[in-house]
């Protein structure tokens, strides 16, 4: 018997973090879906000439004879929705992550089946909560149709879909319907602001009648995009809504609205004889505000080099930046309307101070974080630094339950972060110092740095890793170049021991003392710092002041012994574990 097929557009929708509602409260979340059911999505999709294939527990699929009114239908239910939602709190809400594809299906009796039905699914995996995310053969019916904007986000590796898909998410979902079939009046959609912080890089001025200086500042604004993009963190607008502002007067409040975004980044490159200066500055879009200048020189005797150089060094200082100013955005935020990302950098915040009560703090911060998003790497990660710390500083060394809870996060943040750079760095950390598995932390910084070679904490933890491994001239390098890529970094002590332990350890104690009292200077109380400052006293037989340091260790960690660090140390190489354990005992460390 003939295989009946048909072409049709899917739609497939199911609640993000379903389990979790369910596990809150049952009954609760079943009344609230069959309310959102009856209420916004059975009469959409009616509206627009779907037919519901099937429902499960927390999905549907719809079948449409036009792409078009199936992302018509699919941007009304996500309006609906924010609704619907109003009056809901924020950790029991029905949010729907919806996927459109076009495509052959089979259909048997009142089902469909086939690649065009699991391409659909998949593609919903990709949507965001409360988003909309399509596969490049529906965009290309639709575009030109819909007064929306698509960011396309690459090619994807959908599971069980043999070759990667590109796909395209819309940018935010309005708070009204979108184009309404029939005989209602189409109108422009509001951009609302992503769930993370949001940038666009608008073209750098060329301020040279050069025409070649054009290709070069097209190219560092096309290579600043891409190296932004891979931070997990960020919204950031692509290349080709970007440059349709290209040659044009820019107000930055109204690209803001235009794009949704909450930060713009502009520029310009100006040709000075055989140099070229480019000047880069971050805005907040609503405000005006300037966050961030700076300006680069060089030759143009390597264009390329020099562009590569100018990104790299543009990319470093922008992303940390975009940090701290959400982390001031997210303190500042009423409680009663946080969400998963203020929650987020409200933990970093806390994480930050190197207390107890705020390691305590961040720590909730990061699981209230996801519960909201349950597949929220970045926060697993986090909180597994959490528990590192407390190893590290001694709130709680060697405590089992604390370092199998610190483990759990870290390996939860390597399965939902496989292309989330903070997530596999974070687990890195713990697994290379709090676990002492070098070789598994290792693999999993390289792993972060193929996906963001820009990220700050990734080489810092590549640098920490290799200390672990007894890779010492190679820990040297790294460590410049963390300090690069964040040089007025707040947390750049950390990155200072590090420098000072490598060169300990390759037997340049003089050297190494005077990176580590940089580091002692910045924060006094740092305990790494501390211990090594100890170390490097005993080493140069300066018996006072390795004396007085481990005075000052025991004020920070009054329970530290000798028999402790011989559980504790995470250096892999013999002779690098002596040195530091010795060198304790020399200066009077209790056994």
């Amino acid at each position: 018997m003939r295989v009946q097929r048909r072409l049709a557009a899917v739609l497939a929708a199911d609640v993000a973090g379903y389990s979790h509602l369910m596990g809150r409260d049952e009954e609760r979340t079943l009344a609230d879906l069959k309310d959102a059911r009856q209420v916004v999505i059975d009469p959409t999709v009616a509206a627009y000439g779907g037919r519901i294939v099937k429902t499960t527990g927390d999905g549907l699929l719809v079948e449409f004879a036009s792409v078009v009114d199936a992302v018509r239908c699919a941007l009304e239910v996500q309006s609906g929705m924010l609704k619907h939602n109003n009056d809901v709190p924020q950790h029991m809400r029905i949010e729907f992550r919806i996927g459109v594809h076009v495509g052959d299906i089979i259909i048997d009796d009142n089902d469909i089946f086939g690649d065009g039905v699991n391409i659909a699914a998949r593609l919903e995996g990709v949507a965001k909560p409360g988003g909309v995310c399509i596969s490049d053969d529906a965009q290309r019916q639709v575009r030109g149709k819909l007064e929306v904007v698509f960011d396309d986000i690459g090619e994807q590796t959908l599971k069980n879909i043999v070759e990667p898909m590109r796909a395209w998410r819309v940018r935010g979902v309005p708070d009204r319907g979108i184009a309404a079939p029939k005989d209602r009046v189409q109108t422009d959609p509001i951009l609302t602001l992503p769930d993370k912080p949001s940038i666009a890089v608008l073209p750098f001025q060329n301020m040279s009648r050069d025409a070649e200086q054009e290709y070069f500042a097209d190219g560092i604004v096309e290579d600043i995009i891409t190296a932004l993009s891979r931070f997990k963190s960020l919204f950031v607008i692509a290349r080709n809504s970007s440059f349709t502002y290209k040659g044009k007067p820019v107000d930055i409040k109204k690209v803001g609205l235009e794009l949704g975004v909450r930060y713009v980044l502009e520029g310009s490159v100006r040709k000075v004889g055989g140099r070229v200066r480019i000047t880069g500055q971050l805005i907040e879009a609503a405000t005006g505000a300037h966050l961030w200048a700076e300006k680069f020189d060089g030759a143009l005797d390597d264009i390329f080099e020099l562009q590569d150089q100018v990104t790299k060094k543009l990319v470093g200082a922008i992303a940390p930046k975009l940090q701290q100013a959400e982390i001031e955005r997210s303190v500042r935020k009423p409680t009663q309307s946080l969400d998963a990302c203020n929650y987020y950098y409200r933990g970093i915040s806390r994480l930050q101070l190197m207390t107890p009560d705020s390691n305590a703090e961040a720590l909730q911060h990061f699981k209230q974080a996801i519960d909201l998003d349950p597949s929220f790497a970045a926060a697993y990660g986090l909180a597994s630094e959490c528990y590192r710390l407390r190893h590290s500083i001694g709130w709680a060394r060697n405590d089992a339950e604390q370092l199998a809870l610190g483990r759990q996060f870290a390996l939860l943040a390597v399965e939902f972060g496989q292309d989330d750079a903070v997530a596999l760095a974070c687990a890195a950390q713990f697994f290379g110092f709090a676990a002492r598995d070098a070789q598994t932390a290792d693999t999993l910084v390289d792993q972060a740095l193929s996906v963001n070679p820009n990220l700050f904490r990734a080489w810092q933890a590549r640098c920490w890793t290799s200390i672990y491994l007894g890779e010492h001239e190679r820990a040297l390098a790294e460590v410049s170049h963390t300090m690069r890529l964040n040089p007025i970094d707040p947390e750049i002590h950390q990155a200072e021991t590090a420098m000072g332990i490598a060169l300990l350890f390759l037997h340049r104690p003089v050297e190494a003392l005077e990176w580590i009292s940089k580091a002692l200077t910045r924060r006094a109380s740092f305990p790494s710092a501390l211990r090594f400052a100890t170390v490097a006293y005993s080493v140069l037989n300066r018996t006072d002041e390795a004396y007085s340091m481990v005075k000052r260790l025991q004020n920070v960690d009054p329970d530290l012994r000798i028999s402790q660090l011989k559980s504790w140390v995470p250096f892999q190489r013999s002779e690098d574990a002596e040195m530091f354990i010795e060198g304790m005992r020399k200066a009077g460390m209790l056994e």
